[in-house]
């Protein structure tokens, strides 16, 4: 079907040979073994079906670049197939098939070209390009004056001009103004509406999270993780911090209520109660009016030494983005010099502005600003509650703003501005 592709046990090897007879011999298939082998992607397979939008995250040297330079066919695996079914447009390397001594326009064709556009289509295209693109009188000036931002705007503007089956986009677009960031996504969440499959390479979570049906984690040239998109994030920070600290311990579930719980940390100290509250009478919420006042209560156990203890909250809505957070290194409310059993009790009052819908609270137990430092527990998705508009104007957003309309009516131009008492 138009739009597919099936990635198979792909492997990527970059290999010294002793001599140029050894690499000859190793490319007819004799037993010929290089002096030295590094992989750089090993046994990776996955599928991308029509119509969704697949995100694939991971550190730097994680293994992304490669493998989209094998799924576009300009880098060949070591081992593994790589199957694609429909037209391909993707945006990878910065600058990548640009000539920087031809024009914007020049360039635009011949990427065009390459693509398997004919000429009167790129005809045809190349005024919707120009004006996407909005780089002036640079379109026909030699591409070695641009800056990195209008190589890109240049880039997508030529990918994304004609309907793709599969839409593959790296990196590139972090590079630039955010003005173009936000038209170029508002341009994928259109081909996404339209049914175009999509690959988006990127360190934006929030991205992910907003625009893609699953998400994909590569670690050192492997798949750790592929599935939903809140699930593979969280996953992937509790990695990071893993990375420097080899003690922490990782766990995930999905509850019964939707929500990934993903748990990590060295646990020195750790979580041993959390509730939402009234902030008046005590009795726990799980259903908070919007504009009432309640307090997030959790108490936090000592299990070592802990010479600095910091508690940190976040919380997010049902897509994942964060609505709110603080921890207590910014309040200046660190605890110090916890011995093994004591505990700490934590209140959080605050008035709930939050829009009707589904929300969850993460804390986490470091020892500074950061959980990179020391993690004693971080748990996302701990606690949810949903939030009603019980008494309040209807709204829409996730905030509610304590905003009041004045209007006055008049027949001249030099009426006074209405002020609201």
């Amino acid at each position: 079907m138009s739009g597919e592709l099936h990635v198979h046990k792909v492997g990527k090897a970059y290999r010294k040979w002793g001599s140029e007879w050894s690499r000859v011999g190793s490319w007819l298939g004799l037993p010929c073994l290089p002096v030295e082998e590094h992989w750089v992607l090993q046994d990776v397979s996955f599928s991308i079906l029509p119509g969704q939008a697949v995100g694939v995250i991971g550190q730097n040297g994680a293994g992304k670049s490669t493998l989209l330079k094998i799924i576009t066919g300009t880098t060949q695996p070591t081992g593994g197939t790589v199957d694609r079914a429909g037209r391909i447009a993707a945006i990878l390397e910065l600058g990548m098939g640009f000539n920087p001594d031809l024009t914007g326009r020049e360039n635009a064709f011949h990427s065009a070209g390459l693509m398997g556009y004919g000429e009167a289509e790129i005809h045809a295209a190349m005024d919707a390009i120009e004006a996407f693109a909005e780089i002036g009188e640079y379109f026909d000036q030699p591409m070695r004056m641009y800056s990195s931002g209008m190589q890109v705007r240049v880039a997508f503007s030529v990918a994304t001009a004609f309907r793709p089956d599969l839409l593959i986009v790296d990196e590139a677009l972090s590079v630039g103004d955010s003005y173009f960031q936000h038209k170029s996504f508002d341009r994928i969440r259109q081909f996404r509406e339209e049914g175009i499959s999509i690959m988006l390479v990127t360190h934006s979570m929030a991205d992910v999270k907003s625009i893609c049906d699953r998400a994909i984690l590569l670690d050192k040239g492997s798949v750790v993780r592929d599935g939903s998109p809140d699930e593979v994030v969280d996953f992937y920070n509790a990695l990071i911090a893993q990375k420097e600290n080899a003690m922490l311990s990782i766990e995930q579930r999905r509850e019964k209520n939707g929500w990934v719980l993903t748990r990590s940390g060295t646990r020195e100290a750790t979580v041993n109660s959390l509730r939402l509250v009234d902030a008046a009478t005590g009795e726990p919420q799980s259903m908070v009016r919007t504009g009432q006042r309640v307090r997030l209560e959790l108490e936090a156990l000592a299990h070592a030494d802990v010479p600095r203890l910091v508690l940190g909250y976040m919380i997010r809505d049902k897509q994942g983005n964060v609505v709110w957070g603080s921890n207590t290194w910014h309040t200046g409310d660190v605890v110090e010099d916890l011995r093994p059993g004591q505990r700490v009790r934590y209140a959080l009052d605050f008035e709930c502005v939050l829009g009707p819908g589904s929300y969850s609270v993460s804390p986490a137990l470091v020892s500074s600003d950061t959980h990179m430092l020391d993690n004693y527990e971080w748990v996302d998705n701990l606690l949810v509650f949903d939030v009603m508009n019980a008494d309040r104007h209807v709204f829409i957003g996730s905030t509610w703003l304590d905003a009041k309309f004045s209007v006055a009516k008049g027949d001249v131009d030099d009426m006074p501005v209405p002020h609201s008492s």
